[in-house]
């Protein structure tokens, strides 16, 4: 049974290590060699890069077997090298994404993102007003006065759902069921967080850990798009490759930073009683912020 344990933990070490760092690696080997050989002028001459490979082939090294190891093992250890590099910087990612603002770039940002929702707020409540208006006045653009109105709501949701306190929106995003969950219940969701977590269930766990693991690949496809842009600089289709990735991995982002919290928010609805039943905290009138002030005061612990 140990053996036939171990044997799985390997293989899903090795399919992870082929999966995050070796495989993405060597495509972007096999991308800065074609770029090298190419470049612009012949960025789709395949004649041009087949030449290099047989003349590769044909040189007195490769009828080494041991210089042909050497090499697969060096081209091997630099894509794990170059996908270690990208998980890392992925990981920055991750934290620029959910930066507070500080600093002057970072404040700027988000004052830029703050003036964006402030004016489509306004515009959402003008044409609110307007459609309003024209309802109660019996008007035959009602019905276009509505759908313009609902427009303007949509735009002033794509920027956040509140007014915007990070420079990206997805660090808003992740914020908004602790600021939520606060105006509603006074509940401090920091400090309950690994109370909540402790009591979810497997399933519960599972998705969020799902959610968790699709937002850190979105960062890590920025990085490779990233790359990929960089690259273009000598053979310009990589850069159309990293346009799309970095679309990818921007999109993706936001889809997975709306899961994780959503799964958040329900988490705590769903547990917020049982956490208080498990600490000795009586809910008899449900949820509400006297319940939710008395877990926070229990949970806030003075120094």
């Amino acid at each position: 049974m140990t053996s036939a344990f171990l044997s799985a933990l390997g293989g899903r070490i090795a399919e992870r290590w082929l999966t995050l760092l070796a495989l993405p690696g060597l495509l972007f080997i096999a991308a800065v060699t074609t770029a090298t050989v190419l470049g612009h002028e012949h960025w789709s001459d395949a004649g041009k890069l087949r030449a290099w490979l047989d003349a590769l082939a044909g040189s007195p090294a490769s009828r080494s077997a041991g210089t042909i190891a050497l090499v697969a093992l060096g081209v091997l250890l630099a894509a794990a090298a170059i996908g270690t590099a990208a998980q890392t910087l992925g990981a920055g990612v991750e934290l620029l994404w959910c930066a507070e603002p500080r600093g002057p770039l970072l404040r700027r940002l988000a004052d830029r993102r703050t003036r964006r929702w402030r004016a489509a707020d306004a515009a959402f409540r003008a044409a609110l007003v307007t459609a309003g208006r024209a309802r109660i006045a019996g008007s035959d653009d009602a019905d276009r006065l509505a759908g313009l109105a609902e427009s303007r709501f949509a735009g002033r949701e794509r920027i956040a759902a509140a007014a915007p306190r990070h420079p990206f929106g997805m660090g808003d995003r992740l914020a908004a069921p602790g600021q939520r969950l606060w105006r509603a219940y006074r509940l401090d969701l920091a400090a309950a967080w690994p109370h909540l977590w402790l009591l979810a269930d497997e399933g519960i766990r599972a998705e969020l850990h799902a959610a968790r693991g699709r937002f850190a690949a979105a960062a890590r496809l920025c990085v490779w798009g990233a790359a990929y842009l960089v690259l273009g600089l000598w053979w310009w289709p990589a850069a159309l490759v990293g346009i799309t990735a970095l679309a990818a991995g921007l999109r993706r982002g936001r889809a997975a930073a709306d899961a994780f919290a959503e799964l958040t928010e329900a988490l705590a609805d769903l547990h917020v009683r049982d956490l208080a039943a498990a600490l000795g905290i009586d809910s008899p009138s449900g949820m509400d912020r006297a319940l939710g002030e008395r877990l926070s005061r229990a949970l806030r612990k003075p120094a």
